[in-house]
């Protein structure tokens, strides 16, 4: 069994409130040397059988009619999850 990872973020030209609270707790805690902070968002799909080519066709379809709202978001990758162990 495979899983197949989908990457999503926020357009460029689009404001990430998320993103400035995050980079703003950054500082507050102390860490630094960071600069502006995005926050996207990760889908994990678990495919029956091996993710082949056609099933990575299919996660970015997926990932661009439901996963993201194309507005506002860039799908920026469909990839095979490596193994963990």
């Amino acid at each position: 069994m495979a899983r197949v990872v989908v990457e999503v973020m926020p357009k460029p030209e689009i404001l990430d409130p998320q993103g400035k609270a995050i980079s703003g707790g950054l500082t507050r805690l102390g860490f630094s040397g960071f600069g502006e902070v995005r926050q996207g968002k990760r889908f994990e799909l678990e495919v029956d059988g091996e993710a082949t080519e056609e099933v990575l066709a299919q996660a970015r379809e997926a990932a661009e009619k439901l996963l993201s709202n194309p507005v506002i978001e860039n799908v920026v990758a469909v990839r095979v999850a490596e193994d963990a162990s």
